[in-house]
């Protein structure tokens, strides 16, 4: 099969709770990563109904499921490589210099895109439990056949209280 873009869904900090319009807003997407603060395994499960599941621990994913999974990780995009890890502050290498086009983080629960020295940083924000005046969100990565690689976070919309 041929695609003209790869559309890797971006998910961080649900603690837990996984919100069906964090499901909405990764529907379609070839793969999902999630960057961390997973809560339980059902977030995991829940996720891979949607698609393929590439995740990390994070500082609060505590137990014997989280034990299983990595601190960082690589993902593959149609020959697109992208370093996935928690906190960014605990980036330990030059992902430019080791051929990464984009890092993938959580943690903060602040959603943002930056271009670092052509190393796009994308961390979706927090899709879990609303913290502070912190917008809930997803983000969405879209690799194109030309090996271009663009982000955008969508905020999920509120259904009820969070």
């Amino acid at each position: 099969m041929i695609r003209i873009n790869t559309l890797v869904g971006i998910i961080s900090d649900t603690h837990g709770l996984l919100r069906n319009e964090a499901l909405g807003a990764l529907r379609g997407c070839h793969v999902i990563v999630h960057a961390g603060d997973i809560g339980t395994p059902d977030v995991l499960e829940g996720l891979g109904t949607i698609a393929p599941v590439v995740a990390i621990r994070g500082n609060n994913d505590k137990g014997a499921w989280a034990s299983t999974l990595p601190e960082t990780e690589v993902v593959e995009a149609d020959g697109v490589y992208l370093y996935v890890l928690h906190n960014v502050n605990d980036l330990d290498l030059d992902p430019a210099a080791a051929g990464f086009r984009a890092v993938i983080s959580g943690h903060s629960h602040r959603p943002s895109i930056e271009d670092r020295k052509g190393v796009l940083f994308v961390n979706p924000g927090s899709a879990g439990p609303r913290r502070f005046q912190l917008p809930v969100a997803v983000a969405r990565l879209r690799v194109s056949r030309a090996q271009k690689v663009e982000a955008e976070v969508v905020e999920l919309k509120r259904q009820g209280a969070s």
